[in-house]
């Protein structure tokens, strides 16, 4: 009896002690470019820890930055989030870049890993146009995110004036220095440390007990990893190529079916996914006149200058296609390279020996025996004769006599009667 009056006592207090070390953290992985997927991903995870009462949420974060409204969406949920927030840039050498740096300093608790990096926050203008945006307009962005960086951290209690900086100077730092500037609150190899790092910390007005808490990760939901996938300027370039190829190919060889139905479904993803990832409609233009120069060449053969202007073109088109002035959206130069390649190959060898094929003499059938010269095997007149042609005897008639032995050339066919005439 005391023995197991003795198990049950132990069994209480490991679970008491349990429940002193924190119970449950969430954990959801963040990396890549900041879209909305992101902040949907965010927002629902939010959520989900607050439903189940978690210590905190920790974001680990690793991302070049993003586009500026699904950035503010998140922030806006961190200010209303009822359950701790924990931004933590790792793993090693991860960064938090220019969006990343808001959403970092945003955070409740703000921690980065050993040789991690921070800033570089200038702001870029999202958008058709985007590129070609005035000093006066760079300058009103310039200051208006200066300021809201800077009253994100000094509402954290954190360094304004580097914030700004950030901002106004494109200031990107390392985490040793950036704890030293108290731009973030902890550096920490791993999750583990970060939350025993963060325990005791006072956040959203009660102490926090997070050393020892079991990490509870929080996947992201089906329909958010397929349009996080989607929306990368990689991803975007191959669906405007299976655009561009489906569309082509059912034009050159109508009722294929397949090729008209993949072009059609990528345009369609191409054209949403362009309202969401800004694209330079002066690129779209070059890459349209590229398509079109290339098929001109196949009609009206040029000996190549239509075709090199049409490589040319959609080089620089897919060079232009999205923002380059913000390292989220750029697009490498071995995509760009290999989708001119391809394209140009495909425009050319397949398409154009296609087009071409179509206008061919014919070299098989009835047809092919028009113009041909055979012998009149007995004598032909307007109203019987006969031929040998294309290894069958065929009847043939003519309006003027000839001679069995005679040359004749095949005018026309009528059913199984050929129409000559003296050679």
């Amino acid at each position: 009896m005391k023995l197991r009056l003795s198990i049950i006592m132990a069994g209480l207090l490991a679970g008491s002690a349990a429940g002193l070390r924190g119970g449950e953290a969430g954990l959801i992985k963040v990396s890549g470019a900041i879209g909305p997927a992101t902040a949907t991903y965010i927002e629902r995870a939010i959520d989900l820890a607050a439903n189940r009462s978690n210590v905190c949420l920790i974001i680990q974060l690793d991302t070049p930055g993003g586009l500026l409204e699904p950035m503010e969406q998140i922030i806006r949920k961190f200010d209303a989030a009822t359950v701790p927030v924990v931004v933590w840039v790792g793993p090693d050498g991860a960064k938090a870049g220019s969006a990343g740096c808001f959403i970092t300093l945003a955070a409740d608790i703000a921690a980065m890993s050993p040789n991690s990096t921070i800033g570089a926050a200038h702001p870029v203008m999202e958008g058709p146009g985007s590129e070609k945006q005035d000093d006066v307009m760079k300058r009103k962005l310039e200051n208006f995110y200066g300021a809201y960086i800077e009253g994100v951290a000094r509402k954290h209690g954190r360094n304004a004036d580097w914030a700004k900086s950030s901002v106004s100077e494109s200031a990107a730092i390392t985490s040793e220095k950036a704890l030293e500037l108290k731009v973030i609150d902890i550096i920490a190899s791993d999750i583990p440390d970060l939350l025993r790092q963060a325990d005791g910390r006072e956040v959203k007005g009660r102490a926090m007990k997070s050393e020892g808490a079991t990490i509870a990760e929080i996947p992201m939901a089906l329909r958010e990893r397929v349009f996080q996938m989607l929306w990368h300027p990689e991803v975007m370039l191959i669906l405007l190529l299976a655009a561009i190829y489906g569309v082509i190919g059912e034009v050159s060889n109508p009722g294929a079916i397949l090729p008209g139905v993949v072009g059609a479904i990528s345009l369609i993803l191409f054209l949403y996914m362009s309202s969401v990832l800004p694209v330079n409609v002066a690129g779209l233009a070059l890459i349209g006149l590229a398509v079109v120069l290339f098929l001109v060449d196949v009609y009206a053969p040029t000996h190549g200058v239509l075709t090199f202007g049409g490589i040319v073109s959609f080089f620089l088109g897919a060079l232009m296609l999205f923002n380059r002035g913000n390292p989220a959206f750029r697009l490498s130069l071995a995509y760009i390279i290999a989708a001119t390649a391809i394209t140009a190959a495909f425009l050319i060898f397949i398409v154009g020996a296609g087009i071409r094929a179509q206008f061919l003499p014919v070299r098989v059938g009835k047809e092919a025996m028009v113009g041909k010269t055979v012998s009149a095997l007995v004598r032909i007149d307007s109203t019987s004769g006969k031929v040998f042609i294309e290894g069958e005897y065929w009847n043939a008639v003519s309006e003027s006599p000839v001679e069995a032995g005679k040359e004749v050339v095949v005018t026309g066919v009528n059913g199984l009667t050929l129409q000559v005439r003296p050679k």
